[in-house]
């Protein structure tokens, strides 16, 4: 990967850090499936009058919008709504990351190099550390709903790479026409339509300005920026390279959920947070000197070869 591209990689996981305290005040205000419905539908409208359709198998733009769109943010959005911390629903969720190597390792057979190993290993025991701190204040229901988030995420990203699209953007966009359907039934049949109906009231008061306000985030920022450069990354190298960087995102929730909620942040997890940055430096390859490196072949000068290939001869 280049400089820049391991800078957009960061870009990315900045902005889905901050997506955690978007999506937070929106919940304020609506009802978890259907926010996620909302959330897709906004995007999905314009893309179906204005966007072509991406030139990639149907299977995988199905595939990415079930895994990435409606499994890992019906999960998500159901766990913060059931009291998962902010910042431990940004930690938690970055066990894509993992799960994502090991299917593309097994699925696609994508190779592993040594420093790609060590990277992920040392990420996930700064995240365990962090994890360790942070676990005590949440119920293991929501703990156990944002792993399943991230299982999502992971199975979105296998699709997105199996894609290529050739235009990135283009497949985000599409698939968020994926996720609509069936979150907006599902909001129907456990949100119901009276619970819909009244979260529409008092959205001219704080709560509502701010709740729309985290919409608009999470629906310019997190999902056509972030969501967008994350499949172009993911178009252009192995998932096993691009998966790490989703590790910093916990690092920004984290600190946000700081800042804004005053959700703590002991020694320990500041130690972990460095931990997963070191760990994800490694495994994206920006630490090419922690890497095996082929040596490069001898330079000959043309009369040393003149002089092999006359001894050669018999």
């Amino acid at each position: 990967m280049t400089t820049r591209e391991r800078l957009l990689g960061v870009m990315v996981a900045v902005l889905w850090g901050l997506n955690f305290l978007a999506i937070h005040l929106s919940l304020e205000q609506f009802p978890p499936f259907f926010l996620v419905a909302l959330r897709f539908a906004l995007i999905a409208l314009p893309t179906i009058l204005l966007v072509p359709r991406p030139d990639v198998p149907l299977r995988w733009l199905i595939g990415y919008g079930l895994g990435f769109g409606t499994l890992q943010f019906l999960f998500l959005y159901w766990a913060l709504a059931a009291g998962m911390p902010v910042g431990l629903a940004s930690l938690v969720l970055q066990a894509s990351a993992p799960f994502t190597v090991l299917l593309g390792a097994t699925v696609l057979r994508e190779r592993l190099d040594r420093g790609q190993v060590a990277g992920i290993l040392l990420a996930v025991a700064g995240l365990t550390v962090i994890g360790a701190q942070q676990l005590g204040t949440a119920a293991i229901g929501p703990f156990l709903l944002t792993l399943l988030g991230a299982l999502g995420w992971a199975l979105g990203n296998l699709s997105s790479r199996l894609a290529r699209p050739s235009k990135p953007l283009h497949l985000t966009l599409w698939m968020s026409v994926v996720p609509v359907a069936p979150m907006l039934a599902t909001s129907l049949w456990l949100e119901g339509p009276d619970r819909i109906a009244q979260s529409f009231d008092g959205l001219a008061t704080p709560t509502g300005l701010w709740a729309l306000a985290g919409l608009g985030y999470t629906i310019l920022l997190g999902t056509v920026v972030g969501s967008g450069v994350w499949t172009w990354l993911l178009s252009r190298h192995p998932a096993a390279r691009v998966a790490p960087f989703s590790m910093l995102v916990p690092v920004v929730g984290l600190l946000t959920a700081w800042v804004a909620l005053g959700e703590t942040l002991s020694a320990a997890e500041i130690v972990g947070a460095a931990i997963v940055v070191l760990g994800v430096l490694l495994g994206s390859g920006a630490l090419p000197a922690l890497r095996r490196r082929t040596p490069p072949p001898e330079r000959r000068s043309p009369e040393h070869h003149r002089a092999s290939v006359a001894a050669r001869r018999p």
